[in-house]
């Protein structure tokens, strides 16, 4: 089902000549189309304009193959560079919420930043990278790659009503999956208390759940406070990997409120 939402950026437009930043607010309409229609709209070879939401900067590429999502490349060695640059500097599997342009279509999606396979254009990019869409999945799951959705549902504005409505087990993955994204506002968004993430996501290499037991739903119903038992892998910068089993505190203050994370006491038992 298609969706629309009007949303506000902020980006940088970068003048000619001598180099002069100006900031802009332009509102648009945002569609969060299924991956099948995107896949229409889009055929293999055309061209469109890949917009980073976080920083604004754009670029060009083509869509060259993909039948589960879009394997795309930059255009030219500029637009290689730019995407580069997104990424600072560095090539990273990471994703990040995107605004497809095509002509009057503005489309919320999801890329990550790794040269991959095969690579046909002439623009200092070895092999290609990958695009997802609502409904988009990856080689090995007929299901949407969490990350993915998540960024898709940020770029769309509608990452808030997500976790406002979902339950202690999404909003545990969101936090987890912000974290490994190395993503402030989905870690934000999810978590009961306002932290400085920066500093301590920078030291966060990988992350990710290897255990989630799951209590029985009548423990959920009408409770404000949960416990859930939880095995934490973590590959901590200079101190390699680490393993945590213990629980993961979440409150929520009403019935009707959405579900977070303790982060002041996950952040304690993780010792990060």
């Amino acid at each position: 089902m298609k969706r629309f939402v009007i949303i506000l950026i902020f980006f940088q437009i970068l003048l000619n000549g001598p180099r002069v930043d100006a900031t802009s607010e332009i509102s648009y309409k945002v569609e969060m189309p299924n991956w099948k229609e995107v896949d229409r709209i889009l055929p293999r070879y055309s061209k469109f304009t890949v917009m980073d939401v976080e920083t604004g900067k754009r670029f060009r590429v083509q869509r060259r193959a993909g039948s589960h999502h879009a394997d795309v490349q930059p255009l030219s060695v500029k637009d290689t560079k730019i995407m580069k640059s997104i990424y600072g500097g560095k090539w990273s599997w990471k994703r990040r919420a995107i605004i497809v342009i095509q002509k009057d279509h503005w489309f919320a999606a999801s890329m990550h930043g790794m040269p991959h396979g095969a690579g046909a254009l002439k623009n200092d990019f070895p092999g290609h990278f990958c695009i997802h869409f609502y409904g988009s999945t990856t080689h090995r799951s007929n299901s949407m790659d969490l990350s993915h959705m998540l960024m898709v549902l940020k770029a769309s504005g509608q990452l808030d009503e997500y976790l406002g409505k979902a339950n202690p087990y999404e909003v545990t993955n969101a936090y987890i999956a912000g974290i490994k994204q190395q993503d402030v506002k989905i870690v934000s968004q999810a978590s009961l208390q306002k932290v400085k993430w920066p500093p301590i996501l920078k030291k966060v290499e990988n992350v990710g759940i290897s255990t989630m037991e799951l209590l029985p739903p009548e423990d959920l119903t009408e409770e404000l406070y949960i416990d859930i038992p939880i095995t934490v892998d973590w590959f901590i910068k200079n101190e390699g990997r680490k393993v945590f089993r213990g629980k993961i505190h979440l409150v929520r203050y009403s019935l009707t409120d959405p579900w977070k994370v303790d982060s002041k006491h996950f952040l304690q038992d993780h010792h990060l």
